[in-house]
């Protein structure tokens, strides 16, 4: 039986992936393309032209999600989807979440190239705002495809810039005029998305791709820390109601108790500010957050649930707010399709392991509706979220590979 992976062009693909890099390109070899932004735009348009020259279907969705679809020989089988984002951080690579779009989009032109037939249609999917760095949260696209928010949920968001969600998403619709409009989501029969690990196992390990077995749970929260403004050479210390040292209290306890000698919690404190910020007055006020992940469902949810009773029981004299910003709890991909990639590696003769994913994709939001999982590829020294981001062109082709078979045999149904 032909193999799809047979037609996947190593050097197609890559120059596919310089040519989007150029939208946003901060000239350290780096790009800006936050969500919903003319760069972003301007990818999506390079997408829709490419999707074109190939006689694809372009279709868009309410939230902005972009799909290729090529079609089967059953109109009205479910679809097969895979994709990921064009979106990134300020000051991200090349390669985060672009390169589930066009291995996904490379897939299909194998696939074409091939004259292979399959029953169920595959689609190459733009999620919009997968990183949530401009719009929060991030994953709004898979969000509301899943069903689990609805769109007018999000339209009033204000971005940092002051720019309102409604009118940005309004501007990169128009972006691909020709896309179908299809409203809500549809039945999907299965979903795989690839994407670098963003981190140094595969790596270090000197293998090209991860069966991703899971996705592990995380939770956000802003911590508001309240005491007494007080004069730095005056208020004796034991009178103080010094938010620092209540907040600083917070943060060491919670350093004490999830420390881990597995190293498998990831507890980060990413923002901390102190007001009123002057050198020789108290701080009456502490506002930090708190990232928290693990891929254990029991030992996440309870620490989640407890989190504002540790804080308030390690405030001292201060007064402690905690709001959760995001919560997601752990989600397990399908054992059939972690199963599939390894062994589609396998036959490819490409070193492969499972392993989990430590940081959220928008496969998560993918679980409930239809069989999912993640394929990964390494990333040099696990860069990633940075304009030093790379990834090896061999490698990138490696994933595409695996994913274009084991699409293919999904498709085939």
């Amino acid at each position: 039986m032909t193999r799809a992976s047979t037609f996947i062009d190593q050097q197609r693909l890559w120059d596919h992936h310089m040519a989007i890099a150029r939208f946003g390109a901060t000239g350290n070899g780096g790009v800006n393309r936050q969500a919903l932004t003319p760069e972003d735009g301007q990818a999506r348009a390079a997408l829709a032209g490419w999707a074109g020259e190939r006689g694809f279907r372009l279709i868009a969705d309410e939230a902005g999600n972009l799909f290729v679809r090529r079609e089967g020989t059953d109109p009205d089988a479910p679809a097969i989807l895979s994709g990921s984002h064009l979106d990134t951080q300020p000051a991200g690579g090349n390669f985060d979440g672009i390169y589930g779009v066009l291995s996904a989009f490379e897939v299909l032109e194998a696939l074409e190239d091939g004259g292979i037939e399959h029953r169920h249609p595959i689609e190459a999917v733009v999620w919009t705002n997968e990183e949530g760095c401009r719009f929060a949260p991030g994953c709004t696209g898979s969000l509301v495809f899943s069903g689990k928010h609805q769109i007018e949920e999000f339209l009033d968001f204000t971005a940092p810039d002051g720019a309102v969600l409604r009118d940005e998403l309004e501007r990169t619709l128009a972006a691909t005029p020709g896309a179908e409009r299809r409203q809500g989501g549809i039945p999907v029969a299965g979903y795989i998305e690839t994407h670098i690990e963003q981190g140094p196992r595969l790596e270090s390990a000197g293998l090209t791709v991860g069966a991703v077995t899971g996705i592990q749970g995380g939770s956000s929260f802003a911590v508001t820390v309240t005491g007494i403004d007080g004069h730095a050479g005056t208020v004796p210390l034991q009178a103080r109601r010094d938010a620092f040292r209540s907040a600083h209290g917070i943060i060491d306890a919670l350093y004490r108790d999830l420390a881990d000698p597995s190293d498998t919690v990831r507890f980060t404190v990413g923002r901390f500010e102190a007001h009123p910020g002057s050198p020789n007055t108290i701080p009456g006020k502490v506002i930090f957050t708190i990232d928290f992940r693990h891929p254990d469902q029991a030992f996440f949810r309870a620490k989640v649930n407890g989190m504002a009773a540790f804080c308030a029981a390690h405030a001292g004299p201060c007064e402690v707010v905690v709001q959760e910003r995001h919560a997601g709890d752990p989600a397990d991909f399908d054992e059939t399709v972690v199963a599939r990639i390894e062994r589609i590696a396998g036959e490819l003769e490409i070193p492969a392991m499972r392993m989990p994913s430590g940081a959220d994709h928008d496969a998560k939001y993918m679980v409930p509706l239809c069989p999912t999982g993640m394929i990964f590829v390494p990333c040099l020294s696990g860069i990633s979220h940075n304009e030093d981001e790379r990834a090896d062109a061999q490698d990138l082709a490696a994933g595409a590979r695996v994913l274009a078979d084991a699409l293919l045999e999904m498709a085939r149904g």
